[in-house]
């Protein structure tokens, strides 16, 4: 499948999902990266799951000692 086919499919699908495929919740982007992320490891996907491991990691809220919400890295 060439990058502009993978696209295109990519957009209609998109297309017919509520909001447009968008998450509605931070808790919803976690646990669809938390499936993702599972079914890479039964697969064998070591790549896509370390990949999928740094998302996950960038996408949890962090808090510092003064209670302000901030992102590491």
């Amino acid at each position: 499948m060439t990058m502009e086919t993978s696209f295109r499919l990519s957009q209609a699908l998109a297309t017919g999902r509520d909001n447009g495929g968008r998450p509605n919740s931070r808790e919803a982007v976690l646990s669809r990266l938390l499936a993702k992320r599972a079914a890479a490891h039964r697969a064998g996907l070591v790549d896509l799951e370390t990949i999928l491991r740094k998302q996950i990691e960038w996408s949890l809220p962090m808090r510092s000692i003064s209670g302000k919400a901030r992102r590491l890295g």
